[in-house]
Order: C-alpha cells, then structure tokens, then sequence
C-alpha cells in the first residue's frame, strides 16, 4: 500500500483530470494506462539504445526508429504545452500522419500484450495544460520497481466509486486476498478468471506467490510457467481489458493469455483446461439462448449470468481442478429450476466442499447484495460427503457505504480453520462455522444458505409481573419527589 508523497502524487494527477474535464472514474483510469504505456515504451527503447551503445547490438527490436524521435516520451515532455498537445492531436505528416497515440495503436506485439487491446482506444484529453501537467507528474513517478509501481496502479484503482453496468464491480482487494489464501495456488497450477475486470485475482495470485514462495522463481520452469501461460483472463468490456493489462503488466505480468469477448459466448468453446478458477461473475443480467455457448444450457438452462458462470466455470476446470467464486445469496436457495440444477450439480456429481456466507455491507459503496463464496473441485463423480460453512460478520471495515476500517475482522479465523478443516467436525452449528452432511442438503431440496442450516440460542428473559413493575415505578416516582421537596427546602 503506498503512503505519503507518493499517495499525494496519485491524488493529485487524479484531481487534475477531475478538474481538466475529465470525471468518468474509467475513463481517467484509462488516459493514465495510456500516458504510462508510452512512458514504458520510451523507457524501454532507452536500454534497446544502452545496449547497442555498450555492446554494439541488441537483440531487442526497436520500438521507434530514429524518425519517430518526436514521438518518444522523452522528447515531447520538454515540450511547452500547445507543441505537446500538437504530437497527439495533429498527425505528423513527416512521421507517416502519425499521432503519439495512433503509434501507440498501431505497435501491435511489438508493444507488448497491453498493445494488443488498443482497437478503440481513444484519447480523451483535450486540455493542453492538462496534458503537460499530468504528464509531468507520471514522469516523476517511481515506475522502476515492480511493487511500487503495481501499488500505485491498485491505489488509483481504488478511486473506481461507481458501479459499472450488468453488476459488475470491483470486488474488494481484501476479499480477493482471501480467497487466493483459502486456494493456495501452486507450482502447476493454470489459473482463469473468466470475468476478469481489472485482473484483481490475477494480481493477487501473483502476490501472494512472490510472497509466500519466492523460492519457486528461482527454478527456470517455473519462471517459464509463471511469466508465461499461468495467468489466464476474460473480460468482455475492451476498455476494461486494457486496464486489467496495464495493472498485470505492472504487477509483473507482462505475458498473460487474456482473452476478449463474452466467455459465455458461443465462440468460447474452453474446456477442461484450467487447474484453479477464481472469480466473482456479474449478478445481473440475463442473456439469451441463443447467445450462450450451448454445452452451458445442458447444465442448467437459464438466461442469468449468475448461474450460466458457474456452469460455464465447471466447464473450463480440468478434472481435479478447484474454483472459489462469489455468487448472490439468490444463487444459493433460489426456487427455480435452473437455480436447483446447478446447486444439485454441484453437490452431486463434483465436490462442493465450503460456502462462506458474507454481509451484505462487503461490497458497499458499490452494491449493498449479500454475497457467498463456494468453493468446490470438479470431478465429474460426485464426492461431497459434508459442506463446510462460515458465517462471516466482518471483514475488518464498517458495513456502511464508509467502509471505515475497524477491529473486528473474521477474515484471519476463516483462512486459519478452512486450512485445519478437519479439526472442525466437533463444532455445533450454534458456532460461526460448522459442517453440514450432503444428504441433509439433499433432503432440503439442495438449499444452500447457511439460514436453513445455522441454529440460533435464544437466551431466556425473565420479566417481573406487570404489578410489580408499577409498584417498582412508583417507589421510584416516591422517591423522586422526597429529593425535589428537599431541593426546594434547600432553595
């Protein structure tokens, strides 16, 4: 989490957009990924450059040939503001009629995977002055460092305060956090998310690796692995693909297979493929059947994206592969027969092993919906023999739209004891956790919330007799008029 003047350096480039014009949150997330994408490939031209100055050569393809000069970061940040806007407005006629930003469109793979997105792209700003300063700020930013530069990129992130369209919305990096613990990823694993976003399970898988298992980074295969085909994504949004690129390859990540379009579109044909799935799919929504890969509907046939996601994600796990995925309450005792399908397709033919059941406050100021977590391993034969549950009450912050940090926090309690799982088959269901045997889920027409499963004590209250409480009040109305006499005695 970055802090102090670098935290100041953020909200101020922010609140420059703001004032310049420029009040979309996505929209200024957006400029700023483009303004550090053509830093980056200035900065990377410069060791192209130092390396064919020290060694004579460079194995490296150029980014710019010596032409494109006036296109390069390094060049046009000297500039007065008018010549600047002019190398991103006015199309360069000596440069092919190219703009900074049309070259930055037009790199392909050679820019890199962030490049590869930029169909649509466009630049928005139309200020001058709001150029140069911004581009002044990123220029002082310290981009070097892998974890300074993905922090900073997460804390302008962070500023997303609306909700986007068809439920989608940040999910809480706390949340994310948890749910990469509770997984574990490991070494082999391929890991998906099939409604990416801005790449927040991706980023904090990639974390908690570096965290937990440096180690790992030192076996070659590994770093092939992990620098190359682990991290997997889909996100149907363009503008958000871009922005989930730009944060992985901040973070790292500069070579994950991304993916854009609908994942329950009928050209997404994956199967089987991945080891490890973490998601949290769009609420609302619903689409129709002709629109959805038709392999989805034979597992439940429905036109909500809540549970056409769940059977699009049993689809795309390898045999033995897990997911952890957040899901609406509805999800786990709606009525209809698409909702009993799929909770009947879970707990009977792959292994749904916990639901964590969390406030409806978890996501505010977004969406005050109460959410779940599953989490289950695809075998195709059954094998869920108890479902562990967690009633989450909080998660370290208020559940109001403040979302003010607080003590109380039951994120530690749920990694420690899903790890120790075993340990828990002694707690009464009266308890935050407790198991539930599948056949008793079954008999309950494979309802799912933790309600129908949690037992409430209710202490017993003794009250005296409505006589008594009178004669108490009238003791206390004699004695409260013996002190007022005496006042005034006083007096």
């Amino acid at each position: 989490m970055i802090t102090g003047e670098l935290r100041s350096q953020i909200d101020k480039i922010w609140n420059d957009f703001w004032t310049g014009g420029i009040s979309n949150p996505l929209t200024v997330i957006e400029q700023f990924t483009y303004l550090i994408f053509l830093k980056q490939l200035d900065d990377r031209q410069k060791l192209i450059d130092k390396e064919k100055t020290v060694l004579g050569k460079s194995n490296k393809k150029d980014i710019y040939n010596p032409e494109q000069n006036k296109l390069r970061w390094s060049y046009f940040k000297e500039l007065d503001p008018e010549n600047m806007m002019e190398i991103f407005r006015v199309p360069q006629t000596d440069l092919d009629n190219l703009t900074a930003f049309d070259f930055m469109r037009t790199l392909g793979a050679t820019g890199g995977k962030f490049s590869q997105y930029m169909r649509g792209a466009t630049f928005m700003i139309e200020s001058a002055n709001l150029l140069d300063r911004v581009v002044q700020q990123i220029d002082k930013l310290p981009l070097q460092n892998r974890d300074t530069k993905g922090d900073l990129y997460e804390y302008m992130l962070s500023k997303i305060a609306e909700a986007g369209t068809n439920g989608q919305f940040r999910t809480p990096r706390h949340i994310i956090r948890m749910m990469v613990e509770l997984m574990q990823p490991q070494q082999d694993d391929l890991i998906c998310d099939p409604a990416m976003g801005t790449a927040g399970f991706l980023v904090s898988t990639a974390e908690y690796i570096h965290e937990q298992h440096e180690d790992w980074l030192l076996d070659k295969r590994f770093r092939d692995h992990f620098y190359g085909e682990m991290f997997n994504g889909m996100e149907i949004d363009p503008s958000m693909l871009r922005i989930a690129s730009m944060n992985l390859q901040l973070h790292g990540i500069e070579n994950p297979v991304l993916f854009s379009g609908s994942s329950l579109a009928e050209r997404n044909t994956i199967a089987s493929k991945y080891s490890l799935i973490l998601a949290n799919p769009p609420f609302k929504g619903a689409l129709d059947y002709n629109e959805v890969e038709s392999s989805l509907l034979q597992t439940t046939k429905t036109k909500k994206t809540e549970l056409l996601f769940l059977s699009l994600i049993l689809r795309m796990l390898t045999l033995g592969g897990r997911a952890a995925v957040i899901v609406p309450d509805g999800v786990l005792f709606g009525s209809s027969g698409a909702h009993k399908a799929i909770r009947q397709e879970l707990v009977d033919n792959q292994q749904l092993q916990a639901v964590i059941s969390m406030p409806s406050g978890v996501f505010k100021p977004y969406a005050g919906v109460s959410t779940a977590i599953l989490i289950f391993t695809k075998t195709n034969s059954g094998g869920t023999d108890k479902v562990w549950y967690y009633d989450m009450k909080a998660d370290g912050y208020s559940l109001d739209d403040k979302r003010s940090v607080i003590a109380a926090n039951d994120i530690p309690d749920i990694i420690t004891r899903y790890k120790n799982i075993g340990a828990e088959t002694s707690r009464a269901r009266t308890e935050q956790s407790f198991f539930v045997p599948a056949d008793e889920i079954r008999t309950n027409g494979y309802d799912l919330s933790i309600n129908r499963y949690k037992e409430v004590v209710y202490e017993e209250v003794a009250y005296e007799k409505p006589l008594v409480i009178l004669e108490q009040i009238a003791q206390i109305d004699s004695e409260r008029q013996a002190l007022l006499n005496e006042l005034k005695e006083l007096l």
